[in-house]
């Protein structure tokens, strides 16, 4: 990775943005994750990166099918109100397959959480990310969320409260107007997954291994533009204030770290 880009994350926020929360308020104690290790089903895979996914999950549907435990923090409405959240930042494989839990992976330090609970609103969920996708692509935890928030915080959204209104919207129609809210991207550049009875559930991205936007694979599937598309209400969320969306740099490959390559055995 050139060392200007490094450089950028390593500096990147700081503090947390709000991002597609109406509001977020942070604990002085921060939630603690459990140590998350491969499932028997989802075995270590160590293989190539192709592209990458930035998969956003629509926190007002997520809410309306949990109750407390680890999701108290995003659901509760006690600790914010929140839009378009990062689900994650995912390495892609060239085929059906995808490189995850690459590295043992430790606990995630108290502030990595606290730089990341606004925009990944569960202490559970990074660590998640980190020990599934994170580590096939680093050692450093706070590269990685330093990169996946600053691409998630250069997305910008359509108006979902006009969406949510609507009553004959498809998943066409939707991935249309998220393509119109961001220059370079294009509806085949977009998947979207739903919940049972064509909830909005969640948007992917789909990048190529310079971080560009890229046409997604054919192995990668989505709900059928055809089909009808419902989105839950979510909370009034002011627009952010005009600013440049982080640079793309074509021909970009992702190395954040020189110890990071993917190990052999």
């Amino acid at each position: 990775m050139r060392k200007g880009l490094l450089a950028l994350l390593l500096l990147a926020a700081p503090a947390p943005a709000l991002a597609q929360a109406a509001y977020c308020s942070i604990p002085q104690q921060v939630p603690r994750p459990r140590i998350e290790l491969p499932p028997s089903n989802e075995p270590r895979r160590l293989l190539p990166i192709a592209g990458y996914t930035l998969a956003l999950s629509w926190s007002p549907q997520y809410c309306a099918t949990v109750r407390g435990g680890d999701s108290a923090f995003q659901c509760s409405g006690r600790n914010g109100k929140f839009g378009f959240v990062l689900h994650g930042l995912r390495p892609e494989g060239s085929g059906r397959d995808w490189p995850q839990y690459c590295r043992a992976a430790d606990l995630l330090p108290r502030q990595v959480i606290r730089q990341n609970l606004c925009a990944t609103p569960s202490a559970q969920l990074l660590q998640h990310e980190w020990a599934k996708h994170g580590s096939c692509m680093t050692t450093r935890p706070e590269l990685y969320f330093n990169l996946a928030r600053a691409l998630y915080e250069g997305i910008r959204y359509p108006d979902m409260a006009q969406l949510a209104r609507r009553d004959t919207l498809t998943v066409k129609q939707f991935t249309a107007a998220f393509a119109r809210a961001n220059k370079g991207l294009s509806p085949g550049m977009i998947r979207v997954k739903t919940a049972r009875g064509g909830w909005l559930s969640e948007v992917s991205l789909c990048m190529d291994r310079a971080m560009d936007y890229a046409r997604c694979p054919a192995s990668q599937r989505g709900a059928p533009e055809a089909a009808k598309l419902r989105i839950r209400p979510g909370p009034n969320i002011l627009p952010p204030k005009a600013r440049a969306a982080p640079a793309r740099r074509p021909a970009l490959k992702l190395d954040l770290d020189p110890n990071a390559q993917i190990p052999s055995d």
